[in-house]
């Protein structure tokens, strides 16, 4: 039974704090959808791609071969896992975003070779995503307390359970996907609510070879189109729309002067849509481009002036052994 907002769920597999309702995520869509099709240029927030199926489309993305970073973060974390369990000696593993927690499990065993751990605390805007993969742990690593947290990142950081050093982990280079500004914003809350002897673990995909960053988001097979055009069918289904997902191209783009990526979704003709719930017309010019995703590169220096302006410091650096990708142990300065 989904919780209140706000509520405490204590069940057979795990403890469930439940910060979000239905309302507040269909509250949260309308809001975003209204802004962004009627902003110059049109554009919306990546996280509407996550639902069910386009959860599973990118599960399928993480094992193409043009798509690395999934690979090369699972290589740092097998490397270096221990090295990671040694330095923070947690009592709490958090994960932010952590989806189905498969690479966690990647620390969980460390921290569990060492015998420190004693809670694991999964945080995800999806409710049921979070059951799913808070029972699986629980089931796996039974002498671990669950304490899982339904909420999203710009509200409900606060509410991460409180205990003597936590290992916040933020992987999958994520954190790419905010803009500068509300970057630093985000570290600089996971920084005010880090208490001595809490660490941050964060992935972040590295700046490299134009042609292979963008072979990554546009992938031979065209399951990463699928999951772009996944976003129409979110708002068919939620908002009553009328987008026609085959009347628009996936594009995907190496921006030099920002140095991201971005995912963007090309009209292919003149077309009018209509968004009943948001009482809204709207229309696309042939080869109109709506931004879907940014996902930003990183260089070394970059990564520690992001940090040091959020109020963290660099303690510890790792990277997988072509250099694609880095993870960086952080701790408040």
């Amino acid at each position: 039974m989904a919780g209140r907002n706000g509520s405490t769920q204590v069940t057979a597999t795990a403890r469930i704090d439940v910060h979000l309702r239905p309302d507040d995520l269909s509250r949260a869509l309308r809001d975003d959808a209204r802004r962004g099709l009627t902003s110059t240029p049109k554009e919306l927030p990546p996280k509407y791609f996550y639902d069910e199926r386009g959860s599973l489309l990118f599960d399928e993305i993480t094992r193409l071969p043009e798509y690395y970073p999934t690979r090369r973060e699972r290589e740092i974390l097998v490397a270096h896992a221990d090295d990671i369990a040694r330095l923070t000696d947690a009592h709490t593993l958090v994960e932010l975003g952590s989806g189905t927690s498969e690479k966690t499990r990647i620390l969980l065993d460390a921290l569990c070779r060492r015998d420190c751990l004693r809670r694991f605390a999964p945080f995800d805007v999806s409710e049921s995503i979070l059951r799913q993969a808070a029972g699986e742990i629980n089931d796996e690593y039974s002498h671990l307390e669950v304490h899982a947290v339904v909420g999203d990142f710009e509200r409900h950081i606060p509410a991460l359970p409180n205990s003597e050093r936590r290992l916040i982990a933020f992987l999958g280079g994520t954190i790419g996907n905010f803009a500068p500004d509300p970057r630093r914003a985000f570290l600089a809350s996971l920084a005010t609510n880090m208490h001595e002897g809490d660490v941050l673990l964060i992935g972040f995909d590295l700046v490299k070879d134009v042609a292979r960053l963008e072979a990554a988001y546009n992938d031979a097979r065209g399951v990463t189109a699928e999951f772009n055009r996944n976003v129409l069918r979110v708002l068919n289904r939620e908002l009553g729309a009328d987008l026609v997902p085959e009347r628009f191209e996936h594009v995907a783009v190496w921006d030099p002067s920002e140095e991201w990526i971005e995912m963007r979704l090309r009209s292919t003709a003149d077309q009018d849509a209509q968004v009943p719930e948001l009482g809204l017309r709207v229309h696309f010019d042939a080869g109109e481009q709506m931004r879907t995703e940014i996902s930003a590169k990183f260089t070394p220096d970059r990564i520690v002036a992001d940090l040091d302006a959020s109020g963290l410091a660099r303690a510890a650096w790792w990277t997988d052994a072509a250099g694609d990708f880095g993870v960086a142990l952080a701790e408040r300065a």
